[in-house]
């Protein structure tokens, strides 16, 4: 594309195609992700957006693509928040509506800032812009909106390339890592449309570069086996949602989870899914104690999804989404640590509290977990425990799944019915094998519950929405790989790098007078 006069400027029923242009390029790249798995978009719809901002003159307008493309994509990727908040939480339509298009907001909101950043700051129409600078800006901005104020990690470009030669930078650098290769290689694209001359012989490099790379690693092992193979047994129980939490279920669910435990006795480890009894944990002590007794004779260890409730300050109980561990040894609990907003806690004043009660919402909070908690010793394996979207936040994991030798995550994706969410987040948890070369065992309520290999490949999985017994085997593993022992610091490192070389050349040219 030839360079427009440096006073052009769209004229304004051009600035809204270009941004209906944006707009539809967010919403495509939903599709790169399960269970769609177009991973190419991620690769072609970035390089939309990066050429779009090429084609503009001011950073408002640079906002205002980055914008529509943000939300583009979390409408149409996050959409299922609707079945959680409306369909089981019962929320009113207008507090659904709400509570969603807030959140597109502010996900939006980071990509405008992005936007305005790029025409502000990274000369996206120059080699090195769109080539580094950009694709550096917009990882950071990634890594930056997955933890800052809780955080939001859905949907980060990486976790579309579970299946390609990417996949092999992910024990290196994380998701956060294949996701640069990815935008580098976007704006090797723009500059094979666009560029002219030598520049446009960078082009290939950009693109070609980081797959060779990540093809040449995708087999590296980085850790090794320390010990014989595990049999396991994942419990699922495929729980309506909505008849989890009927008082007249209640021994219904006992019994079925009771059933599916006895089919499964004899494997090393019995893995129960999130919050799979029908109460709080305290109310069962017989029945957690017949499980654990005829486990022990049959020299079975137990995963059990809990809640649970435990003394507090004064005269105030604290309540957990726990894990409980019952072994040879004492029982151990892991307490949930990141709690999922409007889910499990709310962030909202007392007043608005006190209102979304009378309305008979669901609005009682969970505590977090220690920041630091032990592994599970079970089944003569280590085993780093994750619970719910938990798994999405692996630098908060790192220091546990290191000294482990597998790793195990429980959830309950029926909050989400029989929408994309669910393979979004078995793709979330692959992502979690590959960059720790580990064993990854999930215990899902509905589906999808599997076992998955330390290169993020699906060894077995129970059918979805079916009671089931899910038996496989694994084999320990220790070691760090690179990813575990640095985490994100690599590829923010990296992307940080990038924009302080093109910060201190910028400075060179205005020192210089060339610009």
């Amino acid at each position: 594309m030839a360079e427009q006069p440096a006073g052009w400027r769209a004229a304004g029923p051009e600035r809204w195609l270009l941004r209906a242009v944006a707009l539809l390029a967010g919403a495509a790249l939903s599709t790169a992700f399960a269970p769609h798995d177009l991973w190419w978009l991620a690769l072609l719809c970035p390089a939309v957006l990066i050429g779009l901002w090429t084609r503009a003159t001011t950073p408002a307008e640079g906002a205002w693509l980055g914008c529509a493309f943000g939300l583009g994509l979390y409408s149409a990727g996050t959409w299922w928040l609707y079945i959680s908040i409306h369909g089981f939480g019962q929320a009113p339509i207008w507090i659904a509506l709400l509570v969603m298009a807030a959140l597109v907001a502010i996900m939006a909101a980071w990509q405008a800032l992005l936007g305005y950043a790029v025409l502000r700051w990274l000369a996206p129409r120059s080699t090195p812009g769109c080539l580094l600078l950009v694709p550096a800006a917009w990882v950071i901005v990634e890594w930056w909106r997955g933890w800052f104020l809780s955080g939001f990690p859905w949907l980060s470009l990486g976790y579309s390339q579970t299946d390609t030669w990417l996949a092999g930078l992910a024990p290196v650098g994380g998701v956060h890592l294949v996701s640069l290769a990815l935008l580098v290689g976007a704006g090797g694209l723009v500059q094979l449309w666009r560029a002219r001359g030598g520049a446009r012989l960078l082009a290939p490099v950009a693109l070609i570069l980081p797959w060779t790379i990540g093809m040449s690693l995708r087999d590296v092992a980085w850790t090794q086996a320390s010990g014989p193979a595990r049999t396991v047994a994942i419990l699922q129980g495929a729980i309506p949602q909505d008849m989890k939490w009927l008082l007249s279920n209640q021994q219904n669910i006992l019994d079925d989870y009771a059933q599916l435990h006895r089919e499964a006795l004899g494997a090393n480890l019995i893995i129960w899914p999130e919050s799979a009894l029908p109460d709080l944990a305290n109310l069962y002590p017989d029945y957690i104690g017949r499980v654990w007794s005829t486990a022990r004779r049959s020299k079975s260890a137990v995963l059990m999804g809990v809640i649970r409730e435990a003394d507090g300050p004064g005269a105030d109980s604290l309540y957990f989404n726990s894990l409980l561990g019952m072994g040879n040894d004492e029982p151990a609990f892991y307490d949930k640590r990141h709690l999922v907003p409007f889910g499990e806690y709310f962030p909202v004043p007392q007043w608005l509290r006190n209102w979304m009660r009378l309305m008979n919402l669901p609005y009682s909070d969970f505590t977090p977990g220690a920041a630091r908690q032990t592994v599970f010793d079970l089944a003569g394996l280590k085993l780093s425990a994750s619970i719910c979207y938990e798994d999405a936040y692996p630098a908060m994991m790192n220091p546990e799944t290191r000294i482990a030798e597998a790793l195990v995550t429980v959830t309950n994706d029926g909050w989400f019915g029989n929408s994309g969410a669910r393979y979004q987040h078995l793709q979330i948890a692959r992502m979690r094998a590959l960059e720790s070369r580990r064993y990854l065992l999930r215990a899902a309520n509905d589906g999808v519950s599997a076992v998955i290999d330390p290169y993020g490949r699906i060894v077995s999985r129970a059918p979805e929405f079916t009671r089931a017994v899910l038996r496989g085997s694994l084999t320990p593993r220790r070691g760090a790989t690179p990813y575990l022992r640095v985490g994100n610091w690599l590829a923010i490192g990296l992307a940080g790098f990038i924009l302080g070389g093109g910060v201190l050349g910028g400075l060179r040219k205005i020192r210089g007078g060339t610009i």
